[in-house]
């Protein structure tokens, strides 16, 4: 069975984010969406928010699992029997940054990282611009999955 985890903050998951899922999904038979928990960084959404959103997005779905975690990528990946790390990319600095994380995984624990380049309608999107767009009080619908705005406007109105 191949197995991957894509992990992240979700703060929220956007159509960026589902592009790659979306596009992962035939090369995986059980794909594991991972919250990684960052107690350095605040988010707008709380972890339980973020696991809601994604679930409601992949309700239907059954090759993916929703979690959240703490501590290394590669740790998690040994813990839960995962053979791939998913990242997607949307220009030449990612590339730079997530080349150099993915190295330091293969040499730690050798687990590979594939990565996805994002769709030209989705690669300008963010979560940290959907936040500031949300901050004030702008229209998010065109950039994130239509699943998960009645649970932001829970939150942000």
């Amino acid at each position: 069975m191949t197995s991957a985890v894509f992990p992240g903050s979700f703060d929220p998951i956007t159509l960026g984010h589902t592009d790659i899922i979306n596009r992962a999904l035939p090369l995986f038979d059980r794909l594991m969406i991972a919250i990684g928990i960052n107690v350095d960084k605040k988010y707008m959404f709380d972890t339980e928010m973020r696991i809601k959103m994604i679930e409601a997005v992949y309700q239907d779905e059954p090759k993916i699992e929703v979690v959240k975690y703490t501590g290394l990528t590669v740790d998690f990946c040994h813990q839960n029997q995962l053979h791939f790390i998913l990242r997607g990319l949307r220009n030449p600095a990612d590339f730079e940054f997530e080349k150099a994380i993915a190295q330091t995984n293969r040499k730690l624990g050798n687990v590979e990282t594939v990565f996805l380049l994002t769709g030209p309608e989705t690669s300008f999107i963010s979560s940290s611009i959907v936040r500031d767009i949300l901050r004030n009080g702008g229209d998010i619908s065109k950039l994130v999955p239509a699943e998960i705005l009645p649970l932001v406007n829970q939150v942000c109105h």
